[in-house]
């Protein structure tokens, strides 16, 4: 092996390999609770011009847009409290994005927020889902 594809080979295994923060612990176990609810996972963490979407989801003929907030505890407030105004208009704008490049604006669709509060001495953490969690924000609304 050479020196080029043995440095090549342990960046991969670094990457794959590495511990994983908080958050990323936090939506891989907000992806298998919505698998166990009966959702269909379409892409997790999909990147695109107009931001991240944690979660895609299906459920029935609705489309879900999952944001997922991760963290310790609650002493500063809830998750949810931190998908404020600015972050809803990324998510609806990014949402929005992927509905018009998949042709998908005639389908119904929703934004979820799921809090995972995972204190260090839990295995488990606390979920809570809140469906249907705010209304698509910005100029001209949803579908212009």
């Amino acid at each position: 092996m050479s020196l080029s594809q043995w440095l090549r080979l342990s960046q991969w295994l670094r990457q794959w390999f590495r511990p994983l923060s908080l958050g990323e612990r936090g939506e891989r176990y907000a992806a298998r609770y919505l698998r166990r609810l009966g959702y269909k996972i379409l892409f997790t963490r999909h990147r695109q011009r107009y931001g991240e979407i944690d979660i895609l989801a299906v459920e029935g003929q609705t489309v879900v847009f999952v944001e997922v907030k991760t963290r310790r505890s609650k002493e500063k407030g809830r998750p949810a409290e931190a998908v404020d105004a600015n972050r809803q208009a990324r998510l609806t704008r990014a949402a929005l994005a992927f509905l018009k490049s998949h042709r998908l604006l005639e389908y119904a669709s929703r934004f979820d927020v799921i809090e995972v509060v995972w204190p260090e001495d839990q295995k488990r953490p606390n979920v809570r889902h809140l469906q249907d969690a705010f209304p698509p924000v910005g100029r001209k609304q949803f579908f212009s």
